[in-house]
């Protein structure tokens, strides 16, 4: 030191001795003012460095008592001074022995002994400053460094807990050598911090964290990493991004990071899907570098690899960047210890942990390449758990996955393992999983790499225990989901599969509760008819109908009310509209086999109402090449007849009512001559009888049965035939339905008007006498219009035997209030005998 400089410290130091010897009184106003006299006198006036380190080692004794002085203003003041100190003289470790031991007893003990906030602050940003100023010196003084550290990171002011973890980062930089011996003890406190409510505070404690492990023994790594992996579901971006950087940072910079990339991959790769672009752009960066480090460091490991393994396989996933071949190494060489892990944290009951696993998936997949094949068997039974779940973007993902697996791993392998679950299923209360995997998996696949599977997927999607056991939507929409993804995926291959996936589609339209799946269903019908080059699905249904109707026809007798089969059935014979007509002949043994009397009843009433459907628009279905008309009577006897047998109860009723509305649809059809109607005998009996059942819409559809039936053959009917029909229509003339009585009225007049020369009125007179008094009371009904339509029917019956129903017209006005139409039917007697 110079001469000058040692005579200018002098002068200061005698300047300063009263106020030195002040700092020792009693009363606190006159420590304050020597304390502030003292700064003003040494670090206000701005002394050269050479003369503030003179002064500094004559005041550090007193200056470290005021630490611990009752005033806070005082102690305030002397941490000023001494930290001004620090940053300004030349060699600041020579207070070293005697600051460290006296900031330990103030921080560093279990009970702290500085009261105020700010002061352990600035307690705190003294030592950090002393640890970047005083470098390698801080060796001797690590055991009391880290015991202060080891209070403050936990202090409750969370400014003390920030200004900790730089005060660690810092510390631990300057003596690497000798942190690590002592840098286990500070994991408790900071993983104890890392939680803290103030993102600020978990962002430090996380930078303190990494120094920590970066610099220490490395083997408190598993008890930091869960911690640090809990930080990625973090609301606060700066935390998630300071995870990134330190575990990116490890993977680079940790001495033993080779035995913990396993644990260290998943963290970093987990932030490449984070939603803030910074992170994600940091986190692929860091990867990279990680990637290319690896690769430099085991160049001669993958050398071949390097000279021929350039270019990306084909079909590789569009708009995706393939990664550098050492990060795609790292995941392959740790890829058995990752899937575990993976299916594990899928099984997470947090849905951000499921959310954050399944995307890391799809990042671990792309890097696998067609080393997902190893690993395929896990995988997909991770992915079936994982679609399982409600989340819809865990599932979103799941399958994103598998849209990997179908792309990298070849589809003989895939299947042999896909289509063995669709039958045994690995979650029962999910059926439909199996099917969601299967079509990712084939939409990721190559269409010329899946075409010659073809013929095997859509085997197993027709099978019976696939394709009918389970009516959920959610199972439909998956079946169908399996069929689109072939059709866009091997367009005009499925040519050869076209009869397989018509019978999926069928069943999806069959089993469908939902609307918009019929016709999702439909749209898919009218693709496969597209990619065969098929004008429309009647053109695919003529293609397929015989073999359709022989599908149909190996399980007819097995048929119930509960089989899929009969739903089917009615798609086809609906949806193939006059094509059905060209095959009638094959339909009707299938017809007359699952409409036996004998028959599930609820089978017999659907698959009536549908025939009847179709018979009333028969030219454009079973009668579109006029084919029917030869099976017509068969129809009839075989199928319709036996089923209007009367049997006791409600549902064998209801049977034949559907019975019956298929057979005037029959009739009304004109599918059957009159010659055919004729040699029916049990036909009228069987109508007849139906006149007096309880259902009001079979005694209505009986009633038009009879009136077509007398239109068609009532003039060739024998007149003891004709005498029985009458009776049964006159009764249902006091039907409760009025809709009833008005046709029974209809038919009782094509009875009259059918009446032909074989019909004697005279030995026929009492028959004729009965029909017109039961007639006649009725032109008293209070109805006007049956009064009206009753007249109508008597002036048919004039021409038959005008004196008798003369005489009889006369005894009932006589009878009668109402007048009028009695006097009118007169009037038309009269003229017709004119």
């Amino acid at each position: 030191m110079a001469a000058g400089d040692e005579q200018a410290a002098a002068e200061v130091l005698k300047g300063l001795a009263r106020h030195l010897n002040c700092l020792n009184e009693e009363n606190k106003s006159t420590r304050k003012r020597a304390i502030e006299l003292i700064k003003r006198e040494t670090i206000d006036r701005g002394l050269a460095s050479s003369v503030l380190q003179e002064v500094f080692a004559v005041l550090l004794k007193p200056l470290l008592k005021c630490l611990s002085d009752p005033m806070e203003r005082c102690r305030e003041t002397a941490i000023t001074i001494i930290t001004e100190f620090i940053r300004c003289v030349p060699k600041p470790e020579e207070c070293l022995s005697y600051l460290m031991p006296c900031l330990a007893q103030r921080l560093g003990e279990k009970e702290i002994q500085e009261p105020a906030e700010e002061l352990r602050l600035s307690c705190v940003e003294m030592l950090t400053l002393t640890s970047e100023v005083c470098g390698k010196h801080l060796a001797p003084y690590v055991n009391e460094m880290v015991n202060i550290l080891q209070r403050t990171v936990v202090d409750p002011f969370p400014d003390a807990k920030r200004e900790s973890c730089t005060c660690i980062i810092t510390f631990a930089k300057c003596v690497p050598e000798h942190f690590h011996m002592q840098a286990d003890s500070l994991v408790k406190p900071l993983m104890q911090t890392v939680t803290h409510q103030h993102s600020r505070v978990r962002a430090s404690v996380i930078d303190a964290t990494g120094a920590v492990i970066q610099h220490g023994s490395g083997k408190n790594v598993d008890d930091v990493l869960s911690h640090l992996a809990q930080r990625l579901f973090d609301d606060s971006p700066q935390v998630r991004k300071a995870v990134t950087a330190v575990v990116g940072n490890w993977l680079l910079h940790l001495r033993d990071r080779y035995s913990y990339f396993h644990k260290l991959i998943p963290v970093l790769l987990s932030s490449i899907n984070d939603e803030i672009p910074e992170i994600r752009h940091l986190a692929a960066d860091l990867w990279k570098q990680v990637g290319a480090q690896w690769e430099k460091e085991n160049e001669e490991d993958i050398k071949d690899k390097m000279d021929f393994l350039l270019s990306p396989p084909p079909h590789y996933p569009a708009g995706a960047e393939r990664p550098g071949l050492g990060c795609r190494e790292l995941v392959v060489r740790n890829m058995c210890r990752l899937v575990p892990a993976i299916s594990n944290d899928m099984s997470d009951w947090l849905v951000p942990t499921q959310v954050r696993t399944s995307q890391l998936l799809s990042v671990l997949l792309l890097h696998c390449e067609d080393h997902c094949t190893q690993h395929l068997q896990p995988v997909l039974a991770t992915l079936y758990r994982a679609c399982a779940h409600t989340e819809k973007e865990v599932i979103v993902n799941c399958l994103a996955a598998a849209k990997l697996l179908g792309t990298f791993v070849p589809p003989a392998v895939c299947l042999k393992l896909l289509l063995d679950h669709l039958t045994s299923l690995s979650s029962p209360s999910h059926p439909w999983v199996p099917l969601m995997v299967l079509a990712a998996v084939l939409g990721g696949c190559p269409g010329p790499l899946l075409a010659p599977h073809l013929a095997q997927i859509a085997d197993a999607l027709v099978e019976p225990d696939v394709c009918q056991e389970y009516q959920q939507v959610k199972y439909l929409e998956q079946l169908l989901a399996c069929v689109d993804v072939l059709l866009r995926q091997c367009d005009s291959d499925c040519g050869s599969v076209s009869l397989q996936l018509l019978q999926v589609l069928v069943t999806v339209q069959s089993l469908s509760t939902e609307p918009q799946l019929s016709d999702k269903a439909l749209e898919s019908v009218g693709l496969l008819c597209k990619v065969q080059g098929l004008d429309s699905s009647t053109e695919l249904y003529r293609r397929h109908m015989q073999p359709l109707l022989s599908w149909m026809s190996s399980s007819v007798s097995n048929w119930s009310s509960y089989s899929p089969q009969r739903l089917q059935l009615h798609v086809i014979v609906t949806q193939s509209g006059p094509v059905i007509g060209e095959f009638v002949s094959q339909l009707m043994p299938l017809l007359h086999c699952c409409l036996q009397p004998d028959r599930d009843p609820e089978m017999r009433m659907s698959t009536f109402t549908m025939l009847a459907k179709l018979l009333l628009d028969a030219p454009n279905s079973l009668d579109s090449q006029g084919r029917f008309g030869d099976e017509a009577e068969k129809f009839l006897c075989d199928i319709l007849l036996p089923n209007l047998v009367w049997h006791a109860g409600r549902t064998a009723a209801a049977v034949r009512t559907a019975a019956l509305s298929c057979l005037l649809a029959l009739l009304h059809g004109g599918a059957l001559t009159a010659g055919q109607l004729l040699s029916l005998e049990k036909l009228i009996p069987l109508v007849l009888s139906a006149l007096e059942e309880d259902a009001q819409t079979s005694r209505m559809f009986a009633c038009r049965s009879l009136s077509i039936v007398l239109k068609l053959t009532g003039s060739s009917l024998h007149p003891d035939v004709l005498n029985k029909i009458y009776p049964h229509l006159l009764k249902r003339l006091d039907d409760s339905s009025e809709e009833v009585r008005s046709v029974a009225l209809q038919a009782l007049g094509l009875w009259l008007s059918g009446l032909t020369e074989e019909y004697n009125p005279e030995w026929c007179a009492a028959h004729l006498q009965l029909l017109f008094q039961q007639l006649l009371l009725h032109l008293d009904d209070p109805d006007s219009s049956v009064q009206e339509q009753v007249l109508e029917v008597l002036k048919k019956g004039s021409s038959v035997h005008p004196d008798l129903l003369r005489r009889e017209t006369v005894a009932a006005r006589e009878k009668q209030r109402t007048t009028l139409y009695c006097d009118q039917l007169l009037r038309h007697i009269s003229s017709l005998a004119l």
